[in-house]
């Protein structure tokens, strides 16, 4: 596994091409969108509702202004909306002074007037008369109308002097309205939660189907990809693009970019209302707030590099592991488990330290971000005293100041924390996208679709797997209809590759090789893998039951399968099996013998019922009475098709019409078996060798 690529962070390029996959659930973001802004919204106004609650109802007071010094139109003119006009003043509630104006202000705190706090209003009634009884008239400081009923102005400080009954009727507007409170904040409560769980979810659904989708254009991408391609790539690489990449993109959805503008949003939306309860106490606010921006950049940077050791030792560690696993045996039959140990133990400290490097991080960080807003709220404490006493702020934007500075550092720490998977999350994608971006497939532009007899030609053939190191040369032979050709040399002389060239898993470089006469780039790869089938050296059986390993999908009866089966002598193990056609292999179909898995292939073949066949060492693997059982199938197989066996062991081929002869990637020998004997060239010794005896003729 190669060392997980770590880039710089956020890449606007990556993020526009993933934010192009949201296009089909654009329903899903929008709603999720649309339940951010609700529930940031009810967030942010929580603090607000209670300070509303604190100053309008738990601490009303109010300043009496003496009608001479100012009227009730002056003072709407500058926002004082609750202003109370009684007979003889105005009264004016704490919350609202800090909207007088400068020239006024002074005014007043000259003529003394600001210094009277103090009164509390409140309409009366029956209720009140008789609550109050003969202290009515004692306690009362000024009568009067507004807004059509009665109010009336006592002496904060007498509110405790009075019964506990007479002060809940006194004060029964204000129990009504912190009932009011309570309810909108409920409201708001719930709204925020109701509406956070339907971000969270409508973003999950978007990231799965985004994911969804990622998955199957890389799968489909891969599958379409030619057999050169795929060879370049270990497959545990690609199955961690297909999986653990995409899985990152997911998380970046789910996690991260949701989470992101709901954390900016409450940031910003901290500072506007702020600004907006009070802008001399929020100025001071955004005075403290630089040392933190400064922080987060710097932990930034290192985090950034602690992600990065912390990747490339877990790159390292899995490289070791799955290298040490699949080769196990070898660690065990060279006695090598103490080194193996020892470095294993090496490589997990490495991974170890990065790992505690990365916690040293965020436990630097976070009680540092810890200490910056206990020092935020430390000086909005010390200012907003002094401003409470100076009239400029009133006890609850004080306390809704204390929240909204908590909730602005809230996102901070976050924002800091998920920065690891949005970096992870770019680089997932970025080789994501750097697997879709490279296509390397086998031209498939041949429209030639008419049924074949099946004789096969190699015109002056060229091929190389690697540039300028040819594995066939200059290669001509042809085939008839129906004949039996096998294919013999030794190792590395082109064998194999004439089968993969037939079935176009590649592609020739000069040349032509034809099927009746055309070219077998003229046909469809689908059309033309279905002429052509072969069977392969190595046998691979899907961890399925044995029918569909041997029907791949056909729509095939179960008479249908198991006289395939008894064809290639396959039936005899398969009842003896606890759910015969139906047991499931697992994995590398290592529940059945070698010989086993053969004869499934034989049978896979014979259900897809192609023309032309290709055995590829296709009995190298079976022991000698597995390969007499099958003798008779296998020309039964043959007949009337063309085939081609691929075969080391020469006496599986003696009876073909002819047999090619190949060395270096050129034909060198061509006839049957008696005649390669009697030429004593190559196929000669070949057979010498493998009989060590003088072959008869």
């Amino acid at each position: 596994m190669e060392d997980e690529k770590v880039i710089s962070g956020y890449d606007p390029a990556i993020m526009r091409r993933l934010l192009r996959y949201t296009r089909p659930y654009w329903i899903l973001v929008a709603g999720a969108l649309v339940s951010l802004a609700i529930a940031t919204s009810a967030d942010l106004l929580l603090p607000v509702v209670i300070q509303r609650a604190v100053d309008k109802n738990l601490v009303a007071r109010y300043t009496r202004i003496p009608r001479e010094y100012v009227d009730l139109e002056e003072l709407r003119n500058v926002d004082v909306t609750d202003a109370v006009a009684l007979d003889q003043a105005i009264y004016v509630q704490d919350d609202e002074l800090v909207a007088l104006s400068g020239v006024m202000r002074r005014r007043l705190v000259e003529e003394g007037i600001l210094e009277e706090i103090g009164y509390y209003v409140f309409p009366y009634d029956e209720r009140a008369l008789r609550a109050l009884e003969d202290q009515f008239e004692h306690l009362v400081v000024d009568l009067g109308t507004h807004d059509d009923d009665p109010y009336a102005s006592i002496r904060a400080e007498t509110l405790d002097d009075l019964p506990p009954d007479a002060r809940r009727v006194v004060r029964q507007a204000d129990i009504d309205g912190l009932r009011r409170t309570t309810r909108l904040f409920l409201v708001l409560l719930f709204s925020m939660l109701g509406f956070t769980f339907s971000q969270l979810y409508l973003m999950a659904l978007a990231g799965q189907g985004v994911m969804k989708d990622l998955r199957l254009e890389l799968f489909d991408h891969t599958l379409r990809q030619r057999l050169g391609h795929l060879s370049q790539h270990p497959i545990g690489r690609l199955v961690t693009r297909v999986t653990n990449d995409v899985e990152t993109v997911n998380r970046l959805f789910t996690e991260v970019l949701i989470n992101l503008i709901s954390n900016v949003a409450k940031m910003v939306g901290s500072i506007a209302t702020i600004m907006l309860l009070n802008w001399r106490l929020g100025l001071v606010t955004l005075a403290t707030l630089p040392p933190v921006l400064l922080l987060t950049l710097f932990f930034r940077g290192r985090a950034r590099e602690a992600f990065r050791r912390v990747r490339m030792r877990v790159s390292r560690v899995n490289a070791y592991l799955s290298e040490h696993l699949s080769g196990m045996s070898v660690v065990q039959l060279f006695v090598r488990e103490s080194r193996a140990r020892r470095e294993f133990g090496e490589q997990n400290d490495e991974l170890m330290k990065a790992n505690l490097g990365e916690m040293y991080v965020f436990a630097v960080f976070r009680p540092l971000i810890d200490l910056f807003s206990s020092t935020s709220i430390a000086v909005i404490v010390y200012f907003g005293a002094h401003f409470l006493v100076s009239g400029l702020v009133s006890l609850g934007v004080l306390i809704a100041f204390v929240n909204l500075i908590r909730r602005f550092y809230q996102p901070v720490m976050a924002i800091s924390e998920q920065f690891t998977i949005v970096q992870s999350a770019m680089a997932g994608s970025e080789r994501v996208f750097e697997m879709l971006d490279r296509t390397e497939r086998i031209a498939n532009e041949g429209s030639y679709d008419r049924d074949v007899c099946g004789s096969l030609e190699f015109d002056h053939v060229w091929f190389a797997y690697k540039e300028n190191d040819p594995v066939i040369r200059d290669l001509s032979f042809s085939i008839e209809a129906g004949e039996t050709v096998a294919v013999v040399g030794y190792t590395g002389a082109g064998k194999t590759t004439i089968a993969n060239l037939l079935t176009r898993l590649w592609d020739i470089q000069e040349g032509s090789i034809k099927l009746d006469g055309i070219d077998i780039r003229q046909y469809p790869l689908e059309r033309l893998r279905t002429i052509i089938q072969p069977i392969q050296q190595d046998v691979f059986l899907f961890s399925d039951t044995i029918r569909n390993n041997i029907t791949l999908g056909l729509a095939l009866s179960d008479d249908h399968v198991a006289r395939i089966a008894g064809m290639v002598q396959a039936d005899a193990f398969i009842e003896r099996l606890p759910q015969k056609y139906d047991t499931v292999l697992t994995e590398g179909a290592t529940n059945i013998s070698t010989g086993e898995r053969q004869l499934l292939s034989f049978a896979r073949i014979l259900a897809h019922d192609p023309r032309i066949i290709i055995m590829d060492e296709a009995t190298s693997n079976i022991d000698t009475e597995t390969e007499r059982l099958i003798q008779h199938a296998v020309q039964t197989v043959m007949q009337d098709r063309t085939s081609l066996v691929i075969a080391h062991r020469l006496s599986t081929i003696r009876n073909a019409n002819r047999i090619l002869v190949l060395a270096e990637g050129r034909l060198v020998e061509e006839g049957n078996h008696d005649q390669l004997i009697a030429a004593r060239g190559i196929y000669y010794n070949l057979y010498r060798l493998q009989y060590q005896e003088t072959p008869q003729g």
